[in-house]
């Protein structure tokens, strides 16, 4: 083997030290109620299969959500590092249940082209606001995420007017978890029905 091999070849093995291992593992993206973080399934098998210790991150997530309301969905973002520990980095809650809050709904359209419930421009505006505090949405500005929002309503049924009577409204809320209540009696009957056949 001549001089300048040699020479290369030891110069390969030196450049494959430097090169830092590569990290193939995928972000774990989960919604988790806040304060709520506990080890059973999902989360606890889905922190297994990434080797994170359950019950630190349970302690950590619970901690650190201690100040906003027990249950809120608070869509996470989990990165293991290769020593086991990992990046945590908690979003605000998703943008379909402020719209759901703020139309005081719980439950978005049953069939197409149903109005599930109705939200203000202001309220868009404000959620929106909410939003853009989000890593994944720091290069949209106002009127790109309000847009992005208005998506967002219209796929869960809800409606963006100017203003909103309120005893008007509480009639239709009334009439709507009339609607509600049916849908989930049929849909409670379909599943015995279902039941009773397999069996």
């Amino acid at each position: 083997m001549s001089k300048v091999m040699r020479k290369v070849k030891k110069m390969g093995k030196m450049g494959k030290k430097l090169v830092e291992k590569i990290d193939h593992s995928s972000k774990l993206r989960v919604n988790i109620p806040a304060g709520l973080a506990s080890a059973a399934p999902p989360l606890g098998s889905q922190l297994g299969q990434r080797n994170i210790n359950i019950e630190k991150f349970c302690k950590d997530f619970n901690k650190r959500t201690s100040d906003i309301k027990e249950g809120i969905p608070l869509p996470c973002r989990v990165k293991v590092k290769s020593d086991r520990s990992y990046n945590l980095v908690i979003h605000n809650p998703p943008a379909t249940y402020y719209l759901k809050q703020a139309a005081g709904i719980q439950k978005g359209k049953i069939k197409k082209g149903e109005v599930a419930g109705k939200i203000t421009f202001k309220h868009l505006y404000e959620i929106a606001k909410i939003k853009l505090e989000d890593p994944p949405n720091a290069l949209l500005n106002l009127e790109q995420m309000c847009q992005m929002i208005v998506g967002i309503a219209r796929t869960c049924g809800i409606e963006i007017v100017r203003e909103i009577d309120p005893e008007e409204y509480k009639q239709f809320l009334k009439d709507r978890e009339a609607v509600v209540v049916d849908f989930r009696e049929k849909l409670q009957l379909a599943k015995e029905s279902k039941l009773l056949r397999t069996n």
